[in-house]
């Protein structure tokens, strides 16, 4: 049975697909509200405690022009400048908090073998999760709206490996991250599947600060692989991590999102639910 913060993710989820696709006619709160079958006064209240912010503060957000802004001249200094500077709270979160280290060419090649993998299923505001962990870090955490084909791919990325049904620590102080306070959030480390190129984009993505975006070839351009975008693209969309590796960050240069593993309406949720929480704390 559904709970309540999934039934509320499902009506947002349908807000924001009409907002995606009218944000340029700016539609009042009862036109979004009708679309979702609530009443003003409902869909107000459910969507403010979900994102932090009303649904006119999220539309400006979530609107096209909220990308091409931060996408202006000032992103050259965004991965560097903003990150020695730091934004307060959750500015910084990724940045402070998260470790990575890729697993040995051994284990990369022997698709796991003699590693212990626990997993578990987790609640988030943007869904249900699968995430996965050894005992060195998260090593996968997905959207599932399947539990067993979620479960599927996992093994099929460690074919090798041995699996336990387990919430451990490792995954409980991960899953902090979704928590309105972090300050007593533990290092989030990592260890991931991947090639050594995949690895340093993933690494790049780490040190895009909540509430900012980026493009395809600001990333190459940062890894010392400005022609690479293309690839980039690619090792983007290998991402084992939801969330935590900040994939969802990174759109087109011309400010359209790009595609996106978990869905396009979740990634529109997402960016905009950041840039709301990272301004309600400056």
């Amino acid at each position: 049975m559904a709970t309540p913060e999934q039934i509320n993710y499902t009506r947002i989820a349908e807000a924001i697909v009409y907002i995606r696709e009218n944000f340029r006619s700016q539609p009042s709160l009862d036109e979004i509200a009708e679309k979702v079958n609530l009443s003003p006064f409902h869909f107000q209240r459910m969507f403010t405690e979900w994102a932090g912010v009303s649904p006119k503060k999220f539309l400006q957000y979530i609107s096209i022009e909220y990308a091409k802004n931060l996408l202006n001249d000032k992103q050259a200094s965004l991965f560097d400048a903003a990150y020695e500077a730091g934004l307060s709270g959750t500015g910084r979160l990724h940045d402070l908090f998260i470790q990575i280290e890729g697993m040995t060419p051994g284990e990369y090649k022997n698709g796991g073998a003699e590693l212990d993998i626990n997993y578990s299923y987790a609640e988030s505001p943007f869904g249900d999760l699968l995430i996965a962990s050894t005992s060195k870090g998260i090593c996968h955490m997905s959207f599932s709206e399947n539990e067993i084909l979620s479960l599927d791919d996992l093994k099929h990325r460690f074919p090798n490996a041995g699996f336990r049904p387990l919430r451990d620590g490792i995954q409980q102080n991960a899953l902090g991250i979704f928590q309105n306070d972090w300050t007593n959030l533990s290092q989030v480390k990592l260890h991931l599947k991947g090639t050594a190129f995949q690895i340093k984009v993933w690494e790049t993505l780490l040190k895009i600060p909540m509430g900012k975006l980026t493009s395809y070839g600001n990333i190459a351009d940062k890894i010392t692989r400005p022609k690479a975008s293309r690839a980039v693209g690619t090792a983007i969309g290998n991402n084992p991590v939801a969330f935590l590796i900040p994939c969802h960050r990174v759109i087109k240069s011309g400010g359209a999102p790009g595609g996106y593993m978990w869905g396009l309406t979740r990634k529109s949720a997402i960016i905009a639910w950041e840039a709301a929480h990272v301004n309600s704390d400056t």
